[in-house]
């Protein structure tokens, strides 16, 4: 990482910092002061944008790359005036955002970002049967329970919101105590939805992801003896010609 890229990540995190001091009731003064450093980095930040577009030999190129797109954009957003407008919340958000430009300045993040990406369409496969599950179980859920307490299974789609709060562990034996007061058996459709979902179908998840980050892993070690190969190649062919 060079020194210049160390700056824009310091600048990039005092921006997030002066955001979150924002959030807190601050006298006048003290805001004022925040907006006026709002301005010099989204200032450093145009700065640096012009600089790495300037150092391409053409302009076109830098747009190639997806993370140099994302920078611009939030640069771009940066300069509209959202604050005399109703699209304040937009503003604050855009300047939130730029946090995440600490990605595009760190290979290794950047890397992780691509495995998770190249996941999500194998991730499919399981999301797919999980919305199943959920479906089946919250009608289920629908028909059952919904005489007992209404603010919880009164439809699909609050039925399908309490297993959901079931599947995050969240005081989910509260819900089924409930249910068995009436229908003593009511905890085996608890037991098999935790399994199915949290255990089955979220490890499954899981091994999708760290199956990406091997096989990155593999491609990034065979990249480097495929390197280390040519170069042996090249000294011995020189070796050779000095004979």
């Amino acid at each position: 990482m060079t020194f210049f890229e160390k700056i824009v990540i310091s600048i990039i995190l005092t921006s997030a910092i002066i955001i979150g001091i924002s959030t807190f009731s601050l006298p006048v003064w003290t805001e004022e002061i925040l907006y006026f450093f709002d301005i010099g980095i989204t200032v450093f930040f145009i700065l640096e944008i012009t600089i790495r577009i300037k150092l391409e030999h053409r302009y076109i190129n830098f747009f190639k790359n997806g993370w140099n797109i994302f920078d611009f954009a939030i640069v771009i957003g940066s300069l509209i005036p959202f604050e005399d407008s109703q699209l304040f919340f937009l503003g604050r958000l855009l300047r939130i955002i730029k946090l995440l430009r600490i990605v595009s300045f760190m290979p290794e993040l950047s890397r992780m970002i691509y495995i998770l990406y190249n996941a999500i369409p194998k991730m499919a496969n399981i999301l797919i049967p999980l919305f199943i599950i959920f479906y089946i179980y919250g009608a289920v859920g629908s028909i059952l329970f919904s005489d007992i307490n209404r603010e919880l299974w009164g439809d699909i789609s609050l039925s399908m919101l309490t297993l959901f709060r079931i599947f995050t562990f969240e005081d989910w034996t509260d819900v089924m105590y409930e249910t068995m007061a009436v229908y003593t058996l009511s905890w085996m459709y608890y037991i098999t939805f935790i399994f199915l979902t949290s255990f089955v179908l979220i490890n499954m998840l899981i091994g999708i992801v760290v199956d990406e980050f091997i096989g990155s892993s593999e491609d990034k070690l065979n990249n480097r003896l495929d390197k280390i190969e040519g170069m042996i190649k090249d000294i011995k062919n020189r070796m050779r010609k000095d004979q």
